[in-house]
């Protein structure tokens, strides 16, 4: 069996939250493709045969750069110039959702709405996240909550002075805090407590993913892997032979917790080590909004779930309720699974986690 090829999907610092660096892993079983990164307005591109690969198609890759990452696409064709055309319109989709849901960029509609407490017209796939992020709060109880921004302002402004905020300041940020207060409908959406933010950095690549893969469908791309940061694929990497993903271990960065094949749902990891603000990694980017901190149990949660969006979010999800609450709400959703690594380098899965035995 083809060993797993390392591929970090980008660097993180703690001013840049839309970055993510998911410990996941690629297996092409047709050779490690480095060096791919693109720009905003531009992507680069490669083809490459090898005896694994489905008969008569080419390996094709192009990347680019969104989310404040580099993302990738790798798919098997026999026209190069159908697969560049394939590539580019993915790619686009990708960054269209960074455009719209960017906590950075001042033209996009969640940027908007932080300053101003209201955005008119919202776009439709704005209130399609926007609802689903809704859904979500309520399915784990809260655990999920797309206004904890406030609470990572407080830290991010704290750390620039080297040090933790005060517990009157996360106090103050906590009261802001309330998944409830986002009001939705197709004329606006409006935040209803002055000072509110909210952050969809826990869905938007996850998303992204389900745009980016059902464009590669409309132009007939029958085998694909893709890379936001969250993981998707499209039929095989070779002939009887499925993409292979490694979850690498959170602290252990070179080892593989497990290699999972690709069934045709969407892979996201969440983890402590993505962005954070204590040494010790106990005050990371997660932030569970009943205490006003980061959650205590967990360095890592993978989830493999239908669609990009769920994937993203439960994996967020999953590291603020723990171990136990987690599995427990993976085996009552339909088709989703996850892989739990605690501070202590603790596993423990789903027992239909498709993992690969060596």
């Amino acid at each position: 069996m083809t060993k797993a090829v390392v591929l970090r999907s980008g660097k993180i610092n703690k001013d840049s939250p839309m970055q993510r660096r998911t410990l996941l892993s690629a297996s092409l079983g047709l050779g490690a493709l480095a060096g791919l990164a693109g720009t905003s307005e531009q992507w680069s591109h490669s083809a490459q045969s090898g005896p694994e690969a489905n008969d008569g198609l080419l390996l094709h890759t192009g990347s680019g750069l969104a989310f404040g990452t580099t993302l990738t696409i790798k798919l098997l064709h026999t026209d190069a110039l159908a697969a560049q055309a394939a590539i580019a319109d993915a790619l686009q989709e990708v960054r269209r959702v960074d455009a719209l849901m960017s906590l950075q960029q001042e033209r996009s509609e969640v940027f908007q709405l932080n300053a101003r407490g209201v955005v008119q017209a919202p776009d439709a796939d704005l209130l399609q996240v926007l609802a689903f992020a809704q859904q979500l709060s309520m399915l784990t109880s809260g655990a999920f909550d797309i206004t904890v921004q406030p609470l990572w302002r407080a830290f991010s402004l704290a750390s620039a002075s080297g040090r933790l905020p005060a517990p009157t300041e996360i106090a103050a940020a906590k009261a802001l805090v309330d998944w409830r207060c986002v009001v939705i409908d197709a004329q606006q959406v409006r935040l209803r407590k002055a000072g509110m933010a909210i952050t969809l950095n826990g869905v938007a690549q996850g998303y992204a993913v389900d745009l980016a893969l059902a464009s590669l469908r409309r132009h007939g791309v029958q085998h694909a892997l893709l890379d936001t940061g969250e993981f998707g694929s499209i039929g095989s990497k070779a002939h009887d032979q499925p993409w292979l993903l490694g979850v690498g271990h959170p602290r252990q960065h070179e080892t593989l917790s497990a290699t999972i094949k690709m069934d045709g749902r969407k892979v996201a990891t969440s983890g402590d080590y993505e962005a954070f603000f204590s040494p010790d990694l106990v005050h990371h980017h997660i932030f569970d909004p009943a205490s006003g901190n980061s959650p205590l149990e967990l360095a890592s949660a993978t989830v493999l779930a239908p669609t990009g969006i769920l994937a993203d979010g439960l994996s967020t999800a999953f590291m603020v309720m723990g171990t136990d609450r987690a599995l427990a709400l993976a085996s009552q959703i339909h088709d989703v699974d996850a892989l739990l690594i605690d501070k202590n380098g603790k596993v423990r899965k789903t027992s239909s986690f498709p993992v690969v035995q060596t």
